[in-house]
């Protein structure tokens, strides 16, 4: 090789570093201004609970949700900031035929059943598909298993990860306990970081 070749290649690798710079930059920039998360479930499996412990860190007596509910957390992932924009939604089947409407623009959903409930787990298969209808193909799923302090459970930790393993082998995974605030940080941090990796590469994508 001349030393021609290896000043281009160097030139060349000093090129690629700066983009990848500039779309990690262009990334957050994106990741700051607001990402919109959309929590789906049936009623009573606690995805308000799981939202006033995340941004409020408290847990209490709730009121059933009507329509959708909107709340902002913002977090910290190593060095960078993402402001999550929480769509509460109603688990009522009056409202169903809203929820379409808060699917739009949705980068993450997050369903939550109840652990003590497999109605709540099954049902929780048909927000999967209605999301695979209405939503971005490139839509981040999360399925969460709530109220993980109750005794009572009617749906095995394995039972539902099987179900992941079987047919959506991307799904973030957690059970979760929003009395307790088992595991919720935990589950929005690696939200976080699965949006922070595709942001990244959406940008990277446009070169």
């Amino acid at each position: 090789m001349s030393c021609c070749d290896k000043s281009t290649d160097k030139s060349n690798n000093n090129n690629i570093k700066v983009d990848n710079e500039q779309h990690k930059l262009e990334a957050k920039t994106k990741l700051e201004k607001g990402v919109k998360l959309i929590l789906l479930g049936e009623r009573s499996t606690g995805k308000t609970c799981i939202t006033n412990r995340l941004v409020r860190n408290e847990f209490g007596v709730t009121v059933p949700t009507l329509g959708a509910s909107f709340l902002t957390k913002t977090m910290l992932i190593d060095d960078t900031t993402v402001k999550l924009e929480l769509w509460d939604t109603a688990g009522e089947e009056r409202y169903r035929s809203l929820m379409p409407l808060y699917y739009r623009e949705a980068v993450v959903a997050v369903i939550v059943y109840d652990i003590t409930s497999m109605a709540t787990f099954n049902l929780s298969k048909t927000w999967i598909t209605e999301l695979h209808k209405y939503s971005d193909s490139n839509i981040i799923i999360a399925l969460v298993g709530n109220k993980s302090d109750l005794p009572n459970r009617e749906v095995p930790k394995e039972t539902a990860q099987q179900y992941i393993q079987d047919h959506i082998p991307s799904c973030i995974f957690y059970e979760t306990s929003a009395l307790t605030n088992e595991n919720i940080n935990e589950l929005f941090i690696t939200v976080c970081r699965v949006i922070i990796e595709k942001y990244i590469q959406k940008e990277s994508q446009k070169s």
